[in-house]
């Protein structure tokens, strides 16, 4: 199985593709899609979705987990979120993937074993899990934790 893992930000969406087999778990592909500041919001999301679909394209995943909004955030914030998630599931949709998503607690408690981990935390047991041979950035990470959660507890009804 599959799974692409995403970190939605309008700034910064983070991507990490994992593969699970018996063995455990591959890193197949992570990176983030950065967008500039200064471009309009509706600029910043057809970027989004061309990046996304370009990861889908390359990677051939089988499906989608994806990191709820954060609640502690501004209301500006998350509505931008909210427009990015939009854009995410715009992309899955039409590449015909069924998406799954996950709190930050339950995507810490997967990776870390703590709900309330910090970021470092993450990606240094992110590059353990995976094997990978450096650390990826805080983004990616976050996107790469999000497929590792789901291949572990793999809910089985998709949003």
């Amino acid at each position: 199985m599959r799974i692409l893992g995403i970190d939605p930000g309008t700034n910064i969406t983070g991507y990490g593709v994992i593969e699970k087999h018996r063995n455990g778990l591959t890193e197949i592909l992570h990176g983030e899609i950065r967008v500039p500041r200064d471009q309009l919001l509706s600029e910043r999301l057809v970027r989004i979705y061309d990046g996304l679909m370009e990861v889908v394209k390359k990677s051939n995943p089988d499906r989608v987990a994806l990191e709820d909004i954060f609640y502690g955030k501004n209301v500006k914030s998350l509505i931008k979120q909210g427009h990015a998630r939009g854009v995410i599931l715009l992309a899955a949709s039409h590449s015909g993937l069924p998406v799954y998503e996950y709190s930050p607690l339950e995507i810490k408690q997967a990776v870390v074993g703590y709900g309330r981990a910090e970021k470092s935390q993450v990606q240094q047991m992110v590059k353990v899990i995976l094997g990978m041979p450096v650390v990826p950035t805080a983004d990616a990470a976050d996107a790469l934790a999000v497929a590792i959660c789901h291949s572990n507890f793999g809910k089985t009804g998709a949003i």
